[in-house]
């Protein structure tokens, strides 16, 4: 993007907290009682895991970072990839929520899932902030979605384009 960007707001920060609060209570009654570990997706799910594991109430609840790429600085998935950066802890036998920004294609998660399903979870679940099906690629099973998104680019709340807009409190749509 050469010229200045312009951001259209999707989601105000009070919509984003609402959501996210419906789904803790969701999770919190799917997982009452028991440990539940977090396994979030760098850098751009790091936000909404950490609004959504306050919001659980569950002390049993830990935490894990695995940083992928498919982006790089582009507005558009390569297909390729690429594990940045892999998990500190082994997820045999606990219940793991894979928490993601937003599905798009479909082909990371996918990925994702079949690769950590290996390291033998007693359960794997996936959690999104936004979904954009309208883009699927590849057919993935996500039990929590906060937004439905159209097929446009968005940042903020944790979304970048080329590291820029993370910081933003709302989720918007790049005009290009």
């Amino acid at each position: 993007m050469e010229k200045e960007e312009k951001i259209r707001v999707l989601f105000s920060e009070e919509e984003i907290e609402k959501r996210v609060s419906e789904l803790a209570e969701e999770i919190g009654r799917d997982y009452a009682g028991k440990d539940l570990h977090l396994v979030c997706i760098l850098k751009g799910a790091a936000p909404f895991m950490c609004e959504l594991a306050k919001k659980l109430n569950n002390p049993g609840v830990s935490m894990d970072f695995m940083a992928v790429s498919s982006y790089g600085s582009q507005t558009q998935s390569s297909g390729v990839v690429k594990i940045v950066k892999d998990l500190d802890e082994p997820l045999e036998g606990k219940n793991v929520l894979l928490v993601e920004d937003i599905i798009d294609t479909g082909r990371t998660l996918h990925h994702l899932e079949h690769l950590l399903r290996e390291r033998r979870p007693a359960s794997l679940e996936i959690c999104t902030l936004l979904d954009k099906p309208e883009r699927r690629e590849v057919e993935v099973d996500v039990k929590y979605k906060g937004f439905w998104v159209p097929d446009v680019f968005v940042v903020g709340y944790g979304i970048d384009y080329a590291q820029k807009y993370r910081a933003l409190n709302y989720i918007g749509e790049v005009i290009l």
